[in-house]
């Protein structure tokens, strides 16, 4: 593909993942305590934006962003904004080193380091509205940080962005099967 074809190519994958990602948290099944919201599968456009390219990853964490700021309240739109830290991340490691996708064990590793990266991030935004008491029931905060920050949204997060990621993995690889012009697409 010429350089513009690749750009917009990209720029449209980018905008239909966007869209899945704002539509999906409107369909699957979600489960609220205080400020986290586990949505399944609302992290699947942002896995596959990372599979592409780096830059398809940060629009649609991007794009996401928005959706929710339109539809959530405002920290759970603050951790979908926390998304472009992990899945720049993840999408630049997996450019250098796109075979980890096809291997299992290198897979399952990457998928876990991810994971504590996108835990982290989020606990990092959690964190100053835990401390000033702002949208934490009062039994969330009686149980202190390590229940309600690390252990909520920390160990949640790990679990639900593993899940998230093992889901994208069973998209993807029969995606590429039919489009296979998406692994040979980084930028």
């Amino acid at each position: 593909m010429t350089m513009t074809k690749n750009k917009l190519y990209h720029m449209v994958l980018a905008g239909i993942l966007c869209a899945i990602g704002i539509v999906v948290p409107m369909f699957m099944p979600r489960i609220v305590l205080g400020p986290m919201s586990f949505t399944l599968a609302s992290h699947v456009a942002v896995f596959l934006g990372m599979f592409i390219s780096p830059a398809v990853a940060v629009a649609v964490c991007i794009g996401t962003t928005i959706g929710f700021f339109l539809t959530t309240p405002a920290i759970i739109a603050l951790r979908a904004a926390s998304h472009i830290v992990f899945a720049f991340i993840g999408a630049a490691y997996l450019k250098r080193n796109p075979d980890i996708l096809n291997r299992p064990v290198a897979s399952t590793v990457f998928n876990f380091l991810i994971a504590l990266l996108h835990a982290a991030t989020e606990m990092i935004i959690v964190t100053p509205f835990f401390m000033s008491g702002a949208l934490f029931t009062a039994e969330q905060l009686a149980n202190g940080f390590v229940a309600s920050v690390v252990l909520l949204v920390g160990l949640g997060t790990v679990i639900h962005s593993m899940l998230d990621y093992s889901i994208s993995i069973l998209v993807w690889k029969p995606l590429c099967v039919a489009m296979p012009q998406l692994r040979t697409s980084q930028d």
